[in-house]
């Protein structure tokens, strides 16, 4: 059976370390390299195609959910098991959105890293158990908060679905105005119609109800 090969990213260089030395107490698993940041991380998977990517959720240069959506998209056949810490939750919900398989506290013991790193590489999803009544909470407010926006959205014509697709994207008015090839004065009157109808105070909190609610570039 051939061994399954992990990269591990960890910006905590001690952290970094036991976990590569338990990791090799595995005799199926191959630490193929280990980084204390995403961008290396990332440069390394292209190089050394490991089977699981092992990341914390907070590093330098390019974060954890940045280096989930970013090698999901150039190496799709690597899974990426998350390693965070106890009520990071809003970054573990990032996770989850950008497709992680796996999701671990940062004091799991070797059992239950090993047994993530292997059902991720069997294509199956792996939740630490202390983890779950926090997420299905979430899942619970997001379904009640998507249903909400969502007949919120129904009010919005479709140029203004655009428009709102650019603020949940960050964009300021005049790039909108280049991309959707309109003037900023209309740009602006569609941006103060989408603020009224979704009862938003501002273009960031109309922005976040737009993710929240699926639409987004």
């Amino acid at each position: 059976m051939d061994r399954i090969r992990i990269l591990v990213a960890e910006d905590d260089a001690r952290l970094r370390r036991a976990l590569v030395e338990l990791l090799r107490l595995e005799p199926e698993f191959d630490v193929v390299a280990d980084t204390g940041d995403g961008e290396t991380a990332l440069q390394q998977a292209g190089v050394l195609n490991p089977d699981v990517v092992l990341t914390d959720l907070e590093m330098p240069r390019l974060d954890g959910i940045g280096l989930i959506r970013r090698t999901l998209k150039l190496f799709p056949g690597v899974a990426v098991v998350v390693l965070t810490k106890f009520g990071d939750d809003e970054r573990v919900f990032g996770a989850i959105k950008a497709g992680a398989m796996g999701y671990l506290l940062k004091d799991a013991g070797l059992e239950e890293i090993a047994q993530a790193v292997r059902m991720a590489r069997a294509g199956e999803g792996f939740l630490s158990p202390a983890l779950v009544a926090r997420v299905m909470a979430e899942f619970a407010r997001a379904s009640r908060t998507g249903l909400a926006n969502r007949r919120r959205f129904a009010e919005l014509s479709r140029r203004e679905v655009e428009v709102l697709e650019c603020l949940a994207a960050g964009m300021r008015n005049a790039q909108i105005a280049d991309g959707l090839s309109l003037s900023e004065k209309t740009v602006k009157s569609h941006v103060g119609a989408i603020l009224k109808k979704l009862h938003a105070n501002d273009r960031e909190e109309a922005g976040r109800l737009a993710r929240e609610g699926g639409i987004e570039r």
